[in-house]
């Protein structure tokens, strides 16, 4: 008899309601406002009968617009809105869209959000939600992040196991998330705390080593088992060197290729790191490396570096490739304009440190 490895959900499905209220309350949700929900055939129901209660205390009008697909977290800009006649048109007029699969480089969430309204991702497991939830002082921090690196026009990366990487900044927005959209034209994603932005075009060099323990978040949720040493020229990746997870990334990235001169897969994409303390980098070790356990723990535990390829659409360059690799890295240094930020896979400035929640 085969016996499937179930885990226990260790928050009490009762509080849902409770979070999703809270969560509501951090977005600014109001009376009169409209909340619209995107699901799909993959979504939690508990989810939605927690968003409709918690809009419901607030005086709230809500709605579901579920999409007839079972977006995959290794696709990135599938465009599950817009199809459908009236689907875009009903978004652009609600204040805050609910969705519950990833929409990051569709062209439908740039159009949404440049018409006012706050995106709220949801794609974690209720006991992220619960633990992962964004502590005080956490938008404080991100914004103070987000206000250096906006400043910022020539980053290094380094560690002690070889990395070497120069990037320069401008030419592309900073975005940053802290868990909530609460500001009108927001995307945010709860349980995050992280800063990011793409490099200038062409501006990306040296070399980028992802250790043992370092996590592979896109498109596989495990931890790195052999080093892979990659090598970055003029802003793309020109060799990838090493074992079982080189031969990985080689063969993803290669996959994503529209044809054998498609360099975009390869490209360098968002750069930043984490920030949210309630993340914690060992989350795949405690609870499995289910990609609704890790998209939010993985991708912002504090001190970060987060590496990634492929595209730039959001913001607002023209890649939009589906060979996307996101790789949290630990243990490494960045310098903005020659300035310490993190090292050796700590945050150093004081006002970017959030003291951590026990829940």
């Amino acid at each position: 008899m085969i016996q499937a490895d179930i885990r226990t959900m260790l928050t009490n499905p009762a509080k849902l309601p409770f979070l999703f209220k809270k969560q509501f309350e951090m977005c600014k949700v109001a009376p009169g406002q409209t909340v619209a929900i995107v699901s799909d055939l993959g979504t939690r129901p508990e989810y939605i009968e927690a968003a409709f209660a918690a809009a419901d205390a607030l005086g709230a009008d809500i709605y579901e617009m579920k999409v007839n697909a079972i977006p995959g977290w290794a696709n990135v800009g599938v465009p599950t809105i817009g199809q459908c006649k009236g689907t875009l048109e009903a978004l652009m007029a609600c204040d805050m869209v609910l969705i519950f699969h990833v929409p990051l480089f569709a062209k439908w969430l740039k159009q949404v959000m440049n018409n006012g309204v706050r995106v709220q991702m949801i794609i974690d497991a209720p006991d992220d939600l619960y633990a992962l939830q964004s502590p005080p002082g956490l938008k404080e921090a991100v914004l103070h992040a987000h206000a250096i690196y906006e400043k910022t026009r020539s980053v290094r990366v380094t560690s002690e196991a070889g990395t070497d990487l120069t990037y320069e900044c401008g030419e592309y927005p900073v975005m940053s998330q802290y868990g909530f959209a609460d500001e009108p034209g927001r995307f945010d994603h709860w349980g995050v705390g992280l800063i990011h932005t793409f490099p200038n075009e062409g501006s990306a060099r040296g070399r980028v080593v992802v250790q043992p323990g370092d996590i592979i978040i896109l498109p596989y949720c495990r931890y790195v088992q052999d080093p892979i040493d990659i090598q970055v020229e003029d802003g793309h990746i020109v060799s990838i060197e090493g074992g079982l997870d080189a031969t990985l990334m080689r063969e993803w990235l290669a996959d994503g290729q529209t044809g054998p001169e498609d360099r975009d897969p390869y490209a360098i994409s968002h750069l930043g790191w984490g920030l949210n303390p309630q993340c914690r980098w060992d989350a795949i070790a405690l609870y499995g490396d289910s990609p609704e356990r890790s998209r939010a723990a993985a991708r912002s535990f504090p001190g970060n570096f987060l590496f990634s390829t492929g595209p730039n659409s959001q913001g607002g360059g023209k890649r939009t490739t589906r060979g996307h690799y996101d790789v949290p890295m630990r243990d490494c240094t960045i310098e903005l304009d020659g300035k310490r930020v993190v090292e050796a896979g700590k945050l150093i400035d004081p006002q970017m440190i959030v003291p951590r929640e026990r829940r």
